[in-house]
């Protein structure tokens, strides 16, 4: 019987979960146990798990579950140093050479464990099969926009909190920006057909902020590429990438530019790829606003958990894109399972080749 243990996400500010209590409960009728660990901030009530069928443990048991238990959460674990026994379904951040990452792998290599990362369950043809894309860039075009009301009235932007719906972001967001008293600023989004780039461009558009919407073709030429300094926002909706083109250089900071706000939402600020040069670390829920020239100012927002700042919302919608994958975990060494193990193991091959 395979079990699926899911974990609770011990980051601060993270209260998203990636399987519903009508997922456990699919999960559960299909023949898989289901135990779910106690959280103080999951935004789903544990109750509805326990109606599911569910086991339920202790808040943060699970390096104590059984060695064949399928470990699943969704941001870092713990960084203790323990070695990884347990096969581990997360964000690992790990294959990119993000030195953080690098550790994560290690962990793994010495307990004997295996990591099936999220962002590479992948269908035959290569799409990923779940993403937070769409409410990561809809909160981070958000962020991006509460930065720059920051700065017209001389600040940085304060501390972010998660909303209770969408609905409640847009409404706070507007009065920010109504108390501006200026003109929305032109928005630039690269990515803009993919998940992420469609939830900015639908958020700016609910603002009333004119969007410029830029995917594949207009970026084809590998750049410069001087219109995003025409732009007052730029939001980065592309994931690092070997042959990821330069969006903005480092030499932007003090270039001639309309340019005064950067959401980096796909946020890779450590990898060798990143588009952006201007930054070299993440931005948080306590500071959102990296300042990164004065005069004129230039904020980077770069927050690397945007959608828990809509925690239903995008627990749901994640939710129900990976179940139908979750059903097939019985078959680990197949299909979208078998496709991240080999993957994992590439990289496994290059961490213990040094």
């Amino acid at each position: 019987m395979t079990h699926v243990w899911v974990r609770a996400e011990q980051r601060p500010n993270e209260d998203r979960v990636g399987l519903t209590p009508d997922g456990a409960k699919a999960l559960i009728a299909a023949g898989y146990k289901v135990t779910v660990e106690e959280s103080r901030t999951r935004i789903l009530p544990m109750q509805g798990y326990v109606d599911a069928g569910c086991a339920m443990a202790p808040e943060g048991s699970w390096p104590q579950a059984p060695d064949d238990a399928v470990i699943f959460g969704l941001k870092e674990l713990p960084e203790d140093g323990t070695p990884l026994r347990h096969r581990h379904i997360m964000f690992g951040h790990a294959y990119k050479g993000q030195p953080s990452g690098q550790i994560l792998l290690r962990r793994f290599a010495e307990g004997g464990g295996t990591l099936y990362d999220l962002e590479y369950l992948l269908d035959d043809s290569g799409r990923r099969v779940a993403a937070f894309g769409y409410w990561a860039g809809y909160a981070g075009a958000a962020v991006s926009l509460m930065c720059w009301a920051a700065q017209q009235t001389g600040g940085l932007c304060g501390p972010v909190s998660a909303y209770p719906d969408a609905q409640a972001m847009r409404a706070d967001l507007a009065a920010r920006l109504d108390a501006c008293g200026t003109a929305r600023p032109t928005a630039l989004v690269i990515g803009a057909l993919g998940r992420v780039g469609t939830g900015a461009a639908d958020l700016c558009d609910a603002m009333g902020v004119s969007v410029t919407k830029w995917d594949m073709a207009e970026t084809a030429s590998g750049g410069p590429f001087p219109e995003v300094l025409d732009h007052g926002i730029f939001l980065n909706c592309i994931l690092a990438r070997p042959g990821t083109p330069v969006f903005v250089p480092a030499s932007a900071k003090t270039a001639p530019r309309t340019l005064r706000v950067i959401g980096d939402i796909s946020c890779d600020p450590d990898s060798d790829f990143s588009p952006i040069k201007v930054y070299d670390r993440t931005t948080s829920w306590a500071e959102p606003a990296l300042r990164v020239n004065t005069d004129p100012p230039l904020d980077v927002t770069a927050i690397d958990n945007l959608p828990s700042m809509l925690p239903r919302e995008s627990s749901e919608d994640y939710a129900g894109q990976l179940l139908p994958s979750l059903l097939t975990l019985s078959a680990i060494d197949a299909g979208v399972w078998g496709r991240a193990h080999a993957i994992f193991d590439e990289h496994m091959e290059r961490i213990r080749a040094t």
